[in-house]
């Protein structure tokens, strides 16, 4: 089974996939989807549905974890994750593929088993559940690896 997490921003947008066979657990990729700053607001999210959808027929997942929104104070911002989200969610329901949701909280528990856990708490807890050598980066693809960890334990294969 392939699992593809994505952590929906808007700038940057975290990507992993992993596959689960019974126990095992193994890393097939993960990075991040890029917009580009001073470029309209439609081809920002046309980008991000053409970049997904390259993704998704390249790896062909089976199953998609994705971050919960939370209110931001930037009321602007999160309008715009929203946005962004709403592509993503969408370009999912056309392939077919269901989509499984955290809160943050949920994330931080399930990975450092506190849910109020630090960033670095969560991806040193990440490095050691996933044998990694180091701390994946940028920090929104260290995210999508934690998501993508979380949903291969919901699933059963």
């Amino acid at each position: 089974m392939i699992i593809l997490w994505l952590d929906p921003w808007f700038a940057t947008i975290g990507f992993a996939l992993l596959e689960k066979e019974g126990r095992m657990t193994r890393i097939i990729e993960y990075g991040v989807i890029e917009t580009r700053a001073g470029v309209a607001f439609s081809d920002r999210l046309l980008q991000i549905q053409s970049d997904l959808r390259e993704v998704l027929d390249t790896y062909r997942p089976d199953i998609c974890g994705i971050e919960r929104l939370f209110f931001l104070r930037n009321v602007t911002n999160g309008i715009d994750v929203a946005h962004a989200r709403g592509v993503i969610v969408l370009t999912l329901a056309e392939r077919g593929i269901p989509l499984v949701e955290f809160t943050p909280l949920q994330v931080k528990q399930g990975i450092a088993g506190n849910g109020f856990a630090k960033k670095l708490q969560v991806q040193k807890s990440l490095m050691m559940l996933l044998k990694l050598s180091e701390i994946p980066r940028p920090d929104d693809a260290a995210d999508a690896l934690a998501i993508a960890y979380l949903t291969s334990l919901r699933v059963n294969i």
